[in-house]
């Protein structure tokens, strides 16, 4: 099964799971039986849609550890990392199988849901609708019945990411028929209800002289043996970020919100310097072409003609003559007499 086909199927995924899980709670008249092994067992008309077949709910059932927070207890591991307890929600293929206990031996039969527990400071109440009743199973045969609750209550909120691959049952006989669907997200529970439920089941019967804590009741990560693991999420888009991690994002952002104005800045004043300067171009252009299509008024030099040069020949003539014509005169006249 490709990514894609996981992508496309998860719109439907979601909303039947989210549907069937919230009928769970409007029946209250339904009753939940429950036994010593902490199998839940939930009723016929739930189920699983969104995959190849229709998957009928089954029953849900716990893993767990001991010794308290940080010690083990999840039957999966994510990038290496396990949790203090796990949840599995088990379907069988009912389209194809009459039952559970003929679909748990085909390839195809079963559907199981995985949801890793963490411990936190917080009670979980949707976990208290289980927890507080197991005082009334404490050993083995045990059996008794808790009001109708919301299962979605036991679930992430984010239901788009997760894992899946074909995988086995992690009980004997650990046939190979389950698609497991494990989700990124943890649910957290308090250190009280954790304690609760490793310290208060015993897997020995009440009249039993030596009675034996029902703990570690998981099977530790297996070799995936070629198998291929599938993702509805892009590669580390799941992950959550640090205080110091989401700090540096921010700082990251407004300095490239910052870097960004500079350089619209720096972009508008280029395009202005342009402007004018194309402004200035086009004024000293039109200037230099209004004096070319000036009339010039100044008056056209006259040529000289033979005409001219002749009057100016006899000006220059006359001129002469009559400044020998007075000298000459001078020459005659008696020189005034002295006298003695």
């Amino acid at each position: 099964m490709g990514r894609g086909v996981n992508m496309e199927s998860l719109g439907l995924f979601v909303l039947l799971i989210l549907a069937f899980f919230h009928w769970t709670a409007a029946s209250s008249a339904d009753k939940i039986t429950w036994s010593y092994s902490v199998i839940v067992q939930l009723p016929e008309w739930m189920g699983l849609g969104g995959l190849p077949w229709f998957y009928t709910a089954v029953q849900l059932h716990f893993h767990w550890g001991s010794g308290g927070p940080g010690h083990g207890g999840s039957e999966h591991t994510i990038n290496g990392m396990g949790s203090d307890a796990e949840l599995h929600v088990v379907h069988y293929n009912s389209d194809l199988y009459p039952n559970m206990s003929t679909a748990m031996t085909k390839k195809d039969g079963l559907a199981v849901l995985g949801i890793l527990i963490e411990t936190g400071e917080e009670t979980n109440p949707g976990y208290n609708n289980i927890i507080n009743h197991l005082s009334r199973i404490r050993h083995a045969d045990k059996r008794t019945f808790i009001p109708a609750f919301d299962v979605q209550q036991l679930l992430p909120k984010d239901l788009g990411s997760y894992y899946r691959y074909n995988g086995s049952l992690t009980t004997p006989p650990c046939y190979q028929s389950v698609l497991w669907t494990v989700f990124h997200e943890r649910v957290k529970i308090s250190k009280a209800q954790l304690l609760k439920m490793e310290t208060i089941l015993y897997s020995t019967k009440e009249q039993e002289a030596d009675r034996m804590l029902l703990q570690n009741n998981y099977r530790i990560t297996q070799p995936l043996n070629q198998r291929v693991i599938f993702a509805s999420f892009s590669e580390g888009s799941g992950r959550k970020l640090s205080s110091g991690e989401v700090t540096a994002i921010v700082i990251g952002v407004m300095c490239g919100c910052v870097g960004v104005a500079v350089i619209i800045r720096f972009i508008v004043k280029t395009i202005r310097f342009f402007k004018l300067l194309h402004l200035e171009t086009v004024a000293v252009n039109s200037s230099t072409s209004s004096w070319d299509i000036l009339h010039n008024n100044r008056p056209a030099p006259m040529p000289r003609t033979k005409e001219t040069e002749q009057s100016q020949e006899k000006k220059t003539d006359l001129v002469v003559m009559t400044t020998s014509e007075s000298e000459r005169k001078e020459e005659s006249s008696p020189s005034p007499q002295t006298k003695p």
